[in-house]
């Protein structure tokens, strides 16, 4: 088990979305973090208490996460002063990036030396099944996007929040690093073998009571030409029931694509639901999540009002206004 109550690593991220797994703590798990360390130029900040390693270990620190999701997952050596200095100082280290910590020999040095431990949450730690597209009980909603990082994991928390609020049966599925370091389980999706990703979500979601609901993490969108692989081993491998289509409107073009613009809402429901329908005929796709973080508070109602009208669907920021109205879709099935 990772060792809470942590301090947040921004490093030099050059803007907010590249912090997105510090972000996710923080709105989640507000109590497991002390407060949030940055390198000079870091473009990213957390709103929580800027801190040195002394300061929030004598805050009662235990591990320093690496809050900082790169393009290539990549472990920068501007870090490994204050890595190293971590290990030294007593703190164990969490990390999703596929650059594990446990491939840094100076890391592993250190940690040797002082007793400190490395955790790399994105290495699966079971032999999944390849897939075999037998129907489940139970129910399963994901979230699908057109682009990465625009909402999901918040979507499907949001969701999973107010079905317990409500007293329903539901469980938030973690595919992601996190949405691990959340909730301290799940699949790393995008670090499974290929031919054992379907499977990995099938293992993640097995049978359960029929009036169970799994709100399954989405990951990257159909339409990514570098993440699609993953988006689609969840909607085969996780028979979805139920599709939100998750859109973050502000965006010029695709996440780290500069050529390549958006789709359309309307292109991502005509796409992933006849794909959803392979594995499970009576899938619906049921509402709307939009994250309207960069948009005014009237902006925003008018933008969503637009999208409902338009889609015909119930359309929310279910972390700005609540998820109430995605879960009512959800009961109606």
């Amino acid at each position: 088990m990772i060792e809470t109550p942590y301090l947040l690593f921004l490093g030099d991220a050059p803007d907010m979305l590249a912090a997105k797994v510090a972000i996710g703590i923080r709105d989640w798990r507000p109590d497991h973090a002390v407060g949030q360390i940055s390198l000079p130029g870091c473009g990213a900040d957390l709103g929580l208490t800027e801190m040195t390693l002394e300061e929030a270990k004598a805050a009662g620190a235990k591990t320093l996460v690496i809050g900082v999701a790169n393009r290539g997952g990549i472990i920068s050596p501007a870090w490994k002063e204050v890595l190293i200095k971590a290990l030294e100082m007593g703190y164990d280290i969490a990390s999703g990036l596929h650059n594990l910590l446990r491939d840094e020999g100076d890391l592993v040095a250190a940690a040797q030396t002082h007793g400190g431990t490395l955790h790399d949450v994105r290495v699966p730690t079971v032999g999944y099944p390849i897939a075999n597209g037998v129907k489940r009980t139970g129910k399963r909603c994901l979230a699908v996007g057109t682009d990465c990082s625009v909402g999901k994991m918040y979507t499907a928390l949001a969701m999973d929040a107010e079905m317990q609020k409500r007293g329903m049966k539901s469980t938030f599925r973690a595919t992601g690093q996190t949405g691990i370091l959340i909730t301290g389980h799940g699949v790393p999706l995008d670090a499974v073998i290929a031919d054992f990703m379907a499977g990995s979500i099938e293992y993640l979601t097995p049978d359960n009571d029929a009036d169970h609901w799994d709100l399954i993490e989405g990951q990257g969108s159909l339409f990514h030409i570098s993440y699609s692989g993953v988006t689609m081993a969840l909607v085969h491998g996780g028979q979805p029931d139920a599709l939100i289509l998750c859109h973050e409107p502000t965006r010029e073009h695709m996440r780290g694509l500069p050529g390549y613009s958006l789709p359309t809402l309307e292109e991502l429901r005509d796409t992933a639901l006849p794909l959803a329908r392979k594995a499970n005929p009576e899938c619906q796709v049921v509402g709307i999540s939009v994250n309207t973080q960069h948009l005014g508070e009237e902006e925003a109602v008018a933008y969503l009002k637009e999208v409902e009208d338009r889609m015909g669907l119930p359309a929310v920021d279910p972390y700005r206004h609540g998820a109430g109205r995605l879960v009512d879709a959800l009961a109606a099935i």
